[in-house]
């Protein structure tokens, strides 16, 4: 039940809630609310005091508050599986799932449950809470996940505060907590797009394959036969396999991780794919191309899915500025009439700005891109138009004509 107490919010804050959006950001305001939990459900007011939100309570975040619904509501195991089963129905009626059973089920403020995210692996769930507000209520999500889809068993996977040099060097500590059921296989394989992979729901800061490319990934296997491919930033290979089973000419994946590498290799054999008629280079990116651009190397498809940060023991790169790097680095090893793919999930860079680097990236290399497709992420992670931070994948298929 909601508690009493004062949660008034700015007019501001309260003008973007009647607009859809469901965050209240830390201000003056917020600073002068009751001291609160995380967990505790509140009800936000505006400055006359009339009722604007039904919120969850993160205090000590930049989101303080995340709103669970426009009406007054208990945060309980009814209204919970009633948000829970529309999240599902939305899946079975909309997402293209054929082969495919690691998929998002639950994508936070995208299915009215902000942040939280439930996904499926095979038989088993994973759940990520992205604000602590979540966490008093776990044994209630992972009590109704039971109930609901007799998983085999229910993880949960923590996320350290400071990730990303963590990310990028391929962290394999383990994160992952066994809530409910039996324990998975350390290296669990699943289906996607009628291909095998081979996650972990215990080590690592990520399972090894990242959902939200699924569609981009079938997307590439269209355009891959006979070609020559290679993938920057390739981490576990998902997208490498992806060019190789559709019988594509070569792949060269390139990654900073050795660990990545060769958790790579491992989604290749998976697959019954020789890795030796294919190439693996560990490196930092920007050297790797470099070394290849040495070597008169020409490539048909050039496809760079970086983190929106990285680090290595030569560089450091971001979405914001490096994506432009990369591009001229890459569009000399491109065969004239061959794709440049590039993708980004930096939330705060919107598809206008990307552009911008993509062609900032095409003059300083003296070459042409033409945009023939720019994708986002599949049905299984919708947003509401309310919630433009919830459009964040970016995915942009450039044809080179000079």
């Amino acid at each position: 039940m909601a508690l009493a107490g004062k949660w008034t919010i700015t007019p501001e804050t309260a003008r973007m809630l009647q607009l859809g959006h469901p965050w209240v950001i830390a201000d003056g305001y917020t600073r002068r609310w009751p001291v609160g939990n995380p967990g505790q459900v509140v009800e936000l007011t505006d400055e006359e005091g009339r009722f604007m939100a039904t919120a969850l309570l993160d205090p000590q975040e930049r989101i303080v508050a995340r709103v669970l619904s426009l009406k007054r509501m208990r945060l309980d195991s009814a209204w919970l599986k009633q948000r829970l089963e529309s999240a599902f129905r939305l899946r079975r009626i909309h997402a293209d799932l054929g082969d495919t059973d690691a998929y998002r089920l639950v994508n936070a403020e995208g299915d009215g449950l902000p942040g939280l995210t439930v996904d499926r692996y095979g038989n088993y769930l994973m759940i990520q809470i992205y604000c602590g507000g979540w966490q008093p209520h776990l044994k209630m999500v992972t009590r109704l996940l039971q109930e609901m889809l007799n998983p085999t068993g229910i993880y949960d996977k923590a996320r350290p505060r400071i990730t990303r040099d963590l990310e990028a060097s391929g962290d394999t500590r383990s994160y992952g907590r066994l809530l409910a059921g039996v324990p998975a296989p350390e290296r669990l394989a699943v289906r996607e797009n009628g291909l095998t992979f081979l996650v972990s729901l215990e080590k690592g800061l990520n399972t090894g394959l990242f959902l939200d490319q699924r569609r981009n990934r079938r997307d590439l296997m269209q355009r891959a036969p006979g070609k020559r491919v290679l993938n920057l930033f390739a981490c576990t290979g998902a997208f490498s396999v992806a060019a190789a089973a559709a019988d594509a000419r070569l792949v060269t994946s390139v990654d900073a991780s050795p660990g990545y590498t060769e958790l790579a290799r491992g989604n290749f054999a998976a697959n019954r794919l020789n890795h030796k008629r294919h190439e693996f280079i560990v490196g930092d990116c920007l050297d790797v191309l470099g070394s290849l651009a040495q070597h008169k190397k020409c490539y048909d498809i050039i496809l760079m899915d970086p983190p929106s940060f990285s680090t290595t023991s030569r560089s450091r790169f971001t979405t914001r500025g490096g994506t432009s790097d990369l591009v001229t680095a890459s569009l000399p090893l491109l065969s004239d009439g061959g794709l440049m793919i590039t993708s980004s999930n930096h939330q705060k860079v919107d598809i206008a700005d990307y552009l911008k680097e993509l062609r900032r990236g095409a003059l300083q290399a003296g070459s042409d891109l033409q945009v023939i497709s720019l994708y986002g992420q599949p049905e299984d992670f919708p947003y509401p138009v309310t919630f433009p931070e919830g459009r964040y994948l970016k995915y942009a298929v450039c044809v080179k004509t000079r």
